[in-house]
């Protein structure tokens, strides 16, 4: 089966959410979960709108809180996918915070996050591969394939000596 592939800004998926007080720590600083909980949202919708398909979460890779968003502010998370492997798809994540009353945007982390296409039975399913445009997608869709097999290195499902991309790096 050959599925057409899609522009990468095709997958872009941007979602504003404001932090309440049920969403902070006793810091009024916006929990790491309750983002991580939007991030995988925003991933996932991402993801679907390329494969226009369910998917599942498969790996997060790490997410560093650089600037804590306070109660009050506005989260604003971008996510686009960087790369679609045979079943799979990487999803690069920015999060924005912003100050309403101060009117200024700071940047609070970025991530990327591992999502599989599932068929109507629940199995993996091929999604289209991207195409990159513009200089920044064709960076992030280049480093994907190392990002990958260094996830699948850490997981235990690929030998560090199989992984090429990595190896070129070093050698």
């Amino acid at each position: 089966m050959t599925l057409t592939p899609k522009r990468a800004q095709d997958s872009v998926i941007q979602m504003t959410e404001l932090v309440l007080p049920n969403d902070t720590n006793t810091f009024g600083n916006l929990m790491g979960g309750r983002l991580m909980y939007w991030m995988d949202i925003a991933g996932a919708l991402a993801t679907m709108k390329h494969c226009s398909a369910p998917v599942v979460t498969a790996s997060v890779d790490n997410i560093s809180f650089e600037t804590p968003i306070k109660l009050g502010n506005v989260v604003h998370i971008e996510a686009k996918v960087s790369r679609a492997f045979s079943t799979s798809m990487e999803v690069h994540l920015r999060v924005w915070g912003e100050d309403p009353v101060q009117q200024y945007r700071y940047k609070s982390n970025e991530a990327f996050m591992t999502f599989v296409a599932l068929d109507p039975n629940g199995k993996s399913r091929l999604v289209p591969q991207i195409i990159p445009d513009t200089e920044e997608e064709k960076q992030l869709y280049e480093g994907a394939m190392r990002r990958r097999q260094l996830r699948l290195i850490l997981s235990g499902k690929m030998k560090p000596q199989d992984a090429e991309e990595l190896r070129a790096l070093f050698l």
